[in-house]
Formats: structure tokens, C-alpha cells, sequence
């Protein structure tokens, strides 16, 4: 305020009913403001799932191989990523590809920043590749064919760069990350470095204890429940219950921490808050015998951990068939790392 010449603020009312007026009427004006963003969030949610192949990715790409063309068909695609203005990229550099989970959202999350995981590379000179997926899958797919498809992927990708210093290396992220270690375990020629985030490799392993929902399918009798979903929706499994599992690690967050904090900092956290919802809230979905698969041999059955796991072809899936080096990134508040 400008009083008597000089600026300062003024300082909390000391009258109880003038405080409480002015309490109501930032109330007032934050609900508003708060509304607001609601409303853009749903709009948002409206336009972007219009979109036939919805992404959050903030840099410009062109498609290079779209994997509904392929002998067996997958709702996956190849991207090159753009670099931005000012960005060139050294054709000698080792290419990078990164793979987003299709684990209930849609793709983006490791290119929807300056600072994400393509941001980083393309700024550091390196060829940038994103495996991208729609959100209805192919009527046939399964998680063995994703894996082929990814194999095609590096494949191309190694082929259009036949100068680079060394193969590319593969960020993979949360359901990503398992995948791409099966095909490494498949495929380990076609693999530089492999950078897994947040990516679930040894399922039962962890802290006793801690991590609830981690006992939840044990509690719950096995996997019956995915088979029920999925037969609820006429044999594809909506991700959102995928993200509903995600929300029920810290129902707290979900039903007041991340809304209170929007409502604290509504002048301020909108953007914030609108960006991330946009992927949070977009929701694909999987096929029955793909979540099946997921649930049953992986989850619960620990078959990758163990070698357990056998493709079509009769190739047994055992990571130690993997030479490349291989990175991990997990953290304290990481539930399934």
C-alpha cells in the first residue's frame, strides 16, 4: 500500500470481526480462483483426449516408424524428437531413445519439460528418439510383441545412425523400465547404456512392512481382480485403475494435500498444477491378456527376477544376458523400485 509517501504493507488487522471479513474474503476470492482451475482442468481433459495420438511431449517430432505397420501390429510409434532453436545435434554422439511407461497414462512425461529426460540429451548434443503409444491398444497385442516392436525401434534407430560412437542408450521409465530390460534380455546386441527410472525389477523384494499396497493383491486373493476389470470393459483394462492404485499409496495427497496446495498457492501453482494433470489425468488402456500377463508372471508370479519367463519362440527371458552397463534410479519414496 502507498500511504504518506512510503510503501509498506499493512500489517494483519488486530479487530477479531475485521480480520475474520478479511479471512472470508481471501477465502472467497481463492475458491473462485480455485473453481477456476477446475474448470480448466476438466476443459483440458476434454481437449486433450479429442487428440488421436495424445501426448504431453513440449518439443516438436516426426514420426519414423508406426507400429500398426508392423507384422504384429502394436499401438507403439517411433518418434524423432526436434531439436529446438539453437540446438543442433553431433552425429557422432550415441542416440538416445526414451521409452515412457504404459502404465495408465498416456506418453510424454520424459520430454513434457526443458529439464526432463529428452531435454537433458538433446541440449547435451545427442540424437534424440521417444517411444510414443496411443491409447486404444491393437486388438491383438501382447507384451511380447511390444518387445518386438521396441527390437524394430533400435533396430531403425541404430540404422540411421551408422557413425555414432556406440549403440543408443535406452531410458526407460516405471513400466517402461521392466520391458525394456526384456528386451535387452532378448536382444542385448542392440543396447548401449540402459537407464531405468522408478522401474519394478525384482518384485519381492522391499521392507516388510512398509509400502501397503504392496500386500494388497496377497489380501485381496491374487489376481482376480484384474481379470474382473477387464472383463468389465468387454477385454481392455482402463489404465485408470492403474492410477487409482498409484492415488491409494497416499490417499492423503489425493484427497487433500495436492488440492490444498493448489488452493494455498492459486496465484501461483496453476500452471504447475494444470501440466502435470494433463498427464496424470489422461488415462490408456491394455488389454486383458497384456495386464493379465503383467499381473500374473510378473507381480505376483516374480518370473523376470527369476528367469522364469519364456517367449513364443522358446527364448527364456534372463537378465543376465544383458552386457550393457545399466543405471538405476529409485529414491526412499519410490513404492515399487
Amino acid at each position: 500500500m502507498a500511504g504518506s509517501g512510503t510503501d509498506h504493507m499493512l500489517a494483519p488487522s488486530l479487530n477479531p470481526w475485521t480480520a475474520a471479513y478479511e479471512y472470508a474474503v481471501d477465502a472467497w476470492q481463492r475458491g473462485v480462483l480455485y473453481a477456476d482451475v477446475m474448470r480448466q482442468r476438466g476443459n483440458q481433459y476434454h481437449d486433450h483426449m479429442a487428440k488421436r495420438a495424445p501426448n504431453v511431449l513440449s518439443m516438436e517430432f516426426e514420426l519414423v516408424l508406426d507400429g500398426r505397420e508392423l507384422p504384429r501390429p502394436v499401438n507403439y510409434g517411433l518418434l524423432r524428437i526436434t531439436p529446438p532453436a539453437g540446438v543442433e545435434t553431433d552425429p557422432i554422439k550415441r542416440p538416445f531413445l526414451v521409452v515412457d511407461p504404459r502404465a495408465g497414462h498416456g506418453p510424454g512425461i520424459g520430454g513434457f519439460k526443458p529439464e526432463s529426460e529428452i531435454g537433458v540429451a538433446v541440449r547435451a548434443g545427442h540424437p534424440c528418439y521417444f517411444a510414443t503409444f496411443l491409447p486404444q491398444p491393437m486388438p491383438t497385442q501382447t507384451v511380447e510383441d511390444v518387445m518386438m516392436a521396441e527390437a524394430r525401434f533400435l533396430e531403425e534407430i541404430i540404422a540411421l545412425h551408422p557413425d555414432a560412437e556406440g549403440k543408443p542408450v535406452v531410458v526407460a521409465n516405471c513400466q517402461a523400465g521392466w520391458q525394456i530390460m526384456m528386451t535387452a534380455a532378448v536382444r542385448p546386441e542392440l543396447f548401449g547404456p540402459i537407464i531405468v527410472a522408478g522401474a519394478p525389477l525384482s518384485y519381492w523384494a522391499g521392507w516388510r512392512g512398509m509400502n501397503p499396497m504392496r500386500y494388497a493383491g496377497g489380501l485381496l486373493g491374487g489376481s482376480w481382480l484384474t481379470a474382473m476389470t477387464s472383463d468389465l470393459g468387454n477385454g481392455k483394462f482402463d489404465g485408470a485403475w492403474l492410477v487409482q492404485n498409484f492415488e491409494n499409496l497416499n490417499p492423503a495427497n489425493t484427497l487433500w494435500s495436492k488440492q490444498y496446495n493448489l488452493y494455498a498457492k492459486v496465484d501461483t501453482e496453476a500452471d504447475r498444477y494444470l501440466s502435470f494433470e494433463k498427464w496424470w489425468g489422461g488415462h490408456v488402456f491394455l488389454n486383458g491378456p497384456e495386464i493379465q500377463y503383467i499381473v500374473d508372471n510378473l507381480f505376483v508370479g516374480n518370473r523376470l527376477a527369476t528367469a522364469g519367463l519364456v517367449t513364443s519362440d522358446g527364448i527364456r527371458i534372463d537378465l543376465r544376458n544383458i552386457r550393457s552397463p545399466i543405471v538405476v534410479f529409485c529414491s526412499k519414496g519410490d513404492n515399487i523400485t
